[in-house]
């Protein structure tokens, strides 16, 4: 007999609601909470970004079609359009570091 797993959503925050509130803590931590979150959003956001942008300078000055951009970063066609126009929510940073690998360039990380 298999067990049932309750799978359905029972309470979504909506956009801009701060779900630290919403798990009960004190309004106080749950501000400060909140806004560390949206300061580590804002900066994995910047990352991707100007990962995308390298791959997208390097499409442009290679002067490729983003059917030969795939092949070359190893995705499909779409994925390419993703990048070039920077639609970050559908990327890992590290999906993101293997395409600028995969053009040649290398990605350093500097923890200062």
């Amino acid at each position: 007999m298999k067990d049932y797993i309750d799978v359905a959503s029972h309470h979504i925050t909506p956009a801009g609601g701060n779900v630290f509130a919403e798990l009960g803590f004190a309004d106080d931590e749950a501000q400060v909470l909140h806004a560390q979150s949206q300061i580590k959003i804002a900066q994995t956001i910047a990352l991707k970004e100007q990962l995308m942008t390298e791959v997208a300078n390097w499409i442009a000055q290679q002067n490729l079609r983003q059917s030969d951009a795939a092949k070359v970063l190893q995705v499909s066609r779409p994925r390419v359009s993703d990048v070039v126009n920077k639609k970050n929510d559908k990327f890992t940073l590290d999906a993101l570091i293997l395409m600028v690998g995969l053009t040649g360039k290398q990605v350093r990380l500097v923890i200062e």
